[in-house]
Parts: C-alpha cells; structure tokens; sequence
C-alpha cells in the first residue's frame, strides 16, 4: 500500500506539471476560450492515467489483502464492506473538496485557461503527502494478528516456529 501512495503522490505531481504544460500551450496559441484547439496530444495525459491506475492497483489490491488478513474469520465481509465504504467516503469527500475549491478559489473557473487547476493539483499532492506521512505512523504502529506457529519477536517481525 505505501508503493501505491507514493505512485499516487508522482501521479498528482505529473497532473500538475500537465496541466503547467497545457496552460502554456494554450498561451502560445493565444486560447482565449475553451473551443481554441491546443497543438498538444491527448497522449501528454497518459503518464498520469497510467501512474493513478498503477497506484490504484496497488492501493486496492493492498487494502483487501489486509482486511482479509486482519479481520477475524468471521468478520471477512464486514472488512471488504468497510473498504467499499471508504471508497464510498473518499470519493464524496472529493466532491466536498471540489466544491469548497469551487467556492472559495478562481482555480476552476468555467474556462479553464483563466484558472489554476494546477494549484488544485499541488493540494491534492499535498494531501497525499500528509495521507502518506500518516499511513507510515500507523504502519509502524499497527500489530498484525499472529497465526498458528509464529511468535512475536522484539522488533515486532513475526516469525515461524
């Protein structure tokens, strides 16, 4: 899971400096509304579509493995339903985060060679920094659950009998 938050936080990094680029393209060729066709490709977007679907695969398939893990035999369900639920969670919190942008900023006008999509981008970078920073406390913090055989050690490694 820390190698999908870090390909997440290169992920936003690189729609930022996307977007920096875009912003450019549309200034050179003198864009004033959104309906001016910009001489750059579509394909400049796929970096950052393939560094969030790599680190959404390693954050989901990270996160199941260890509801599965942790959670009690019995509890197995309950877990994966709390994971659909953050999702759930994270995505109406995105909408929130939006709207208060929307609201409060000129970053995500209506045209959006007038705003600074790219700040919105570096704040998101941001806050994945500060998610990644947590996520290593607790990491280091958390006890897995011991299995038949294994014992705990000082360091906290579980090892085999």
């Amino acid at each position: 899971m820390g190698v999908g938050f870090v390909i997440s936080i290169a992920a936003s990094g690189v729609a930022a400096m996307t977007e920096l680029k875009r912003k450019q393209a549309a200034m050179l060729a003198r864009a004033a509304d959104m309906t001016t066709v910009l001489p750059m490709s579509v394909y400049s977007l796929l970096p950052q579509y393939c560094l969030h679907g790599m680190a959404e695969a390693f954050m989901s398939i990270g996160h199941l493995q260890f509801f599965y893990d942790e959670a009690p035999e019995s509890m197995r369900s309950i877990a994966n339903a709390f994971f659909w639920i953050s999702i759930a969670a994270g995505s109406y919190l995105s909408s929130f985060l939006v709207s208060l942008i929307h609201q409060y900023t000129a970053w995500l006008p209506k045209n959006l060679n007038q705003g600074h999509l790219e700040y919105f981008y570096c704040l998101l970078t941001f806050l994945q920094v500060i998610n990644f920073v947590i996520f290593c406390v607790s990491a280091r913090w958390y006890k897995y659950k011991m299995f038949l055989g294994q014992e705990q050690t000082n360091n906290g490694n579980n090892t085999t009998k």
